[in-house]
């Protein structure tokens, strides 16, 4: 029975991105799953669970025979696409960040079942800098120091670069940087 039952469990084939998918905030996410097994199915259970850090997960939505049944919470924000077992996120927030797990439940003679995680990052596109001076009335050539300081309000994984004329500025007798 044992060996039976092994053979059965690799019967269930289920392939995400091995990667972090990074989705831009406000935007929609499609998170890709395919599935394929070697068994006859009466019935096909999809199922997406969502987990924070910390947290335990949340029932997003699931479908039996391609018949979706959505936790009502979540109903306009999340579509499942049969007959794959894909999930769709519209649009997508910061607090959209964490694992996505998608299980597959198959039954016949007994049932398969797999699962996989899928990380997922949001990103929110860096808003234009503004820059500052001080003092803002400028300096005079020779004499004392300017400051520059450059911000922007909203943007991830933002990087800081100072050029002049086109070209990269590196830290020297004339320029520090903090």
């Amino acid at each position: 029975f044992f060996h039976f039952y092994a053979g059965i469990c690799s019967a269930l084939k289920l392939t995400v991105p091995s990667h972090t998918i990074h989705g831009i905030e406000g935007q929609p996410l499609h998170l890709s799953v395919d599935y394929n097994f070697n068994a006859t199915a009466s019935e096909i259970q999809i199922i997406w669970l969502f987990e924070r850090s910390q947290s335990n997960p949340k029932y997003l939505l699931g479908s039996v025979n391609q018949r979706v049944i959505p936790d009502l919470e979540y109903q306009h924000k999340f579509t499942l696409i049969p007959p794959n077992a894909s999930l769709r996120i519209n649009p997508l927030h910061l607090s959209d960040e964490g694992n996505y797990i998608v299980k597959v439940n198959i039954r016949g003679n007994g049932t398969i079942a797999a699962s996989q995680k899928i990380q997922v990052a949001v990103d929110v596109p860096v808003t234009k800098p503004t820059v500052h001076t001080e003092p803002s009335s400028g300096v005079v050539e020779y004499v004392g120091n300017i400051t520059l300081k450059c911000t922007v309000d909203r943007g991830t994984r933002v990087a800081y670069q100072w050029m002049k004329n086109g070209k990269r500025l590196h830290a020297g007798p004339n320029y520090t940087f903090s």
